[in-house]
């Protein structure tokens, strides 16, 4: 696995919008707020052509321009750092036209996104090899006042988080809108975690140490199967280390959660699966359809492996959420409602 240097004081971060671009309120705000807070931190920002564009269809400009960006910023000389602007849904119609050889001959750097970007930072492990961060988009970064998850993601892209700890709070109902757009996370509920050897709820779990990779299944659920699925070669290579897959879920219900690892699962893709790590779903979030809820969708298909499950984890779209280094090294550790990711960068 190759790991970027990160970055370095007085570096560049590049932004880049391979899924939605900063073109309506609140997110024209937040992504500003972002560039001032990090120019007064003495980095220097470079904005690819399609951050502030929307000609595109579910992404900010048209596949071959969203992958052509991906493709020029991730391999410039003048990038430290990769972060994109925003997640979106379409996405995935942008690979066709992504140089994953350049990327992989290229010096790596640190790409940092999440949602549907997945298509990128989980393409980054399995197909190049490399490092990534499942982490918050750029405008996250304009609120008022940084929540420690997101000065936890800062240190991410340095390179310097080597351990990171959930937090106690979490938000159902954001308060950021067009009139309100740096307000921090409303955080009103508290965090509770979910433990499962199979399918049996635990108390206690275990430590637990493998190779991380994962992301949002809505786009996992349409990688599988295609020319861009690399997972059987992935789970070859660290067979040694087995996998932990972290795994969260944005737009799907219930039934779609469990149709979606359903697939992952008949693909192969949890033949080597160490532990699972599932983040809290948005649109499932205390849902109940015909006796299935967010608890049994995931362990109706993942209890067989008979490996720890952490359910209602701090990843995802209910911040805050810690930033996950895809493709290192983790050993996982919880203790009264909380988790600890530490970090190996081998």
């Amino acid at each position: 696995m190759k790991y970027p240097e990160g970055l370095k004081k007085n570096g560049t971060i590049g932004l880049v919008a391979p899924s939605f671009g900063c073109t309506f309120e609140p997110y024209i705000s937040c992504m500003q707020a972002a560039i001032d807070r990090f120019d007064k931190m003495g980095y220097s920002i470079i904005e690819g052509p399609n951050c502030r564009k929307s000609d595109g269809i579910g992404i900010s400009s048209t596949p071959k321009n969203c992958g052509g960006e991906l493709t020029e910023y991730y391999c410039k000389d003048d990038t430290d750092v990769l972060i994109s602007c925003g997640g979106g849904e379409l996405m995935c119609e942008i690979l066709d036209y992504v140089d994953f050889n350049a990327i992989s001959n290229a010096k790596p750097k640190w790409f940092m996104g999440y949602s549907d970007n997945t298509n990128f930072t989980f393409l980054l492990n399995t197909i190049c090899d490399t490092a990534s961060i499942y982490g918050p988009c750029v405008g996250a970064f304009g609120a008022r006042e940084l929540h420690p998850a997101l000065n936890d993601a800062i240190s991410a892209i340095k390179g310097k988080l080597n351990r990171v700890t959930g937090y106690d709070m979490f938000e159902l109902e954001s308060l950021k809108d067009e009139d309100n757009p740096l307000v921090p996370y409303n955080l009103t509920e508290e965090k509770e975690l979910k433990l499962y050897i199979g399918d049996a709820e635990k108390s206690s779990l275990p430590v637990v140490e493998g190779r991380i990779t994962g992301g949002c299944l809505d786009c996992l659920s349409n990688i599988v199967g295609t020319k861009y699925d690399k997972v059987s070669d992935f789970n070859a290579k660290y067979s040694d280390d087995g996998i932990i897959w972290f795994l969260e879920a944005c737009d799907l219900n219930v039934m779609s959660i469990r149709r979606s690892l359903w697939n992952l699962d008949r693909a192969g893709w949890f033949e080597n699966a160490k532990a699972f790590l599932i983040g809290r779903p948005l649109a499932a979030w205390k849902q109940e359809m015909m006796g299935l809820n967010q608890y049994n969708a995931v362990t109706g298909i993942l209890g067989k492996y008979n490996v720890p499950i952490i359910m209602d984890a701090d990843i995802g779209h209910l911040p805050p959420t810690m930033p996950i280094i895809s493709g290192a090294n983790a050993l996982i550790s919880t203790s009264n409602d909380n988790i600890t990711i530490e970090y190996k960068y081998d």
